[in-house]
């Protein structure tokens, strides 16, 4: 007999940042979901639930709406991990700009507006400063200020359907800095510090996917060394992104003329990535000019 594992979703975070939308997008995965649970109440329920075994898939929210005894989130939380559930805390975010503009289209009012006499973006700073304790404790953080509803269907998805490797979309692309940087690069490397192949008449009109290529670039100890730092670096980088609700990153490797150097070092971190992750692209974009 397969037994189903029991999952605690415990969504949080700013109002106006969704959270009614994921409480819908986590019905739809088949969550008992509830909303405004008060914090004291948390372990009392999750204990009568495993009683009568009824639900193995629950979805609470709790946020500043529920103010009385807030502060004891963490211990309650903490708490409620000892009736087997595996738990992760889920924060939506939302910048402060994006929220007022959601307030003042909905017209809806913040739980604090008249702790500030109605100034929201008053309220809104306080809020993120009574949640500050239980964001830090975030499994994943989404910022949704551009996300539509699709994109954050897509998201909760990702995190709850699929590992890490699922989530984050990894693009590289090598590029010639005679022809300008990639506007849509997160990291712009710039490889012309190494030798450059160019030079060398019988690798000129070759690129970094021939073998000849790349075996020139990285019979330097420094390109290894480099290659290796790199590495290093995007892989500390990439869980860290993830959490904070970033499911793409575009890495930009640029040489003199986008032909050599950069393409080789593009393959090569996609060949490492590849082994990590699921969704890893490359794209040469000046290889073909001159």
């Amino acid at each position: 007999m397969i037994i189903e594992k029991k999952e605690l979703i415990i969504l949080t975070g700013i109002s106006g940042a969704g959270k009614s939308t994921a409480i819908s997008c986590l019905e739809d995965m088949n969550y008992y979901c509830i909303d405004n649970m008060p914090v004291f109440l948390l372990e009392t329920f999750l204990e009568l639930l495993s009683e009568k075994a009824a639900h193995n898939k629950i979805a609470i929210v709790i946020d500043v709406r529920t103010t009385e005894n807030f502060e004891s989130i963490l211990s309650a939380l903490a708490g409620a991990e000892r009736y087997d559930y595996e738990m992760k805390v889920i924060y939506l975010d939302i910048k402060t700009p994006e929220a007022l503009k959601r307030y003042k289209l909905t017209r809806r009012k913040h739980p604090f507006s008249d702790r500030f006499s109605g100034n929201i973006e008053n309220a809104i700073a306080y809020e993120r400063q009574t949640l500050e304790a239980l964001r830090l404790r975030a499994d994943h953080i989404i910022d949704t200020s551009e996300l539509t509803t699709g994109m954050l269907k897509r998201r909760f998805a990702q995190i709850l359907l699929g590992g890490d490797k699922d989530i984050m979309n990894i693009h590289i692309e090598s590029f010639g800095f005679k022809f300008g940087i990639p506007t849509e690069a997160d990291f712009v490397i710039d490889v012309r510090c190494l030798p450059n192949p160019y030079w060398l008449e019988t690798l000129r009109d070759k690129t970094g996917l021939d073998r000849e290529v790349k075996d020139y670039v990285f019979s330097f100890e420094e390109a290894n060394e480099l290659l290796g730092r790199l590495i290093d670096m995007l892989d500390f980088l990439n869980p860290l992104y993830i959490k904070e609700g970033r499911s793409q990153l575009v890495i930009a490797v640029g040489c003199t003329g986008g032909n050599h150097r950069s393409v080789a070092f593009a393959e090569a971190l996609r060949e490492h990535f590849s082994l990590r992750w699921d969704n890893v692209s490359v794209h040469h974009r000046d290889i073909d000019r001159k």
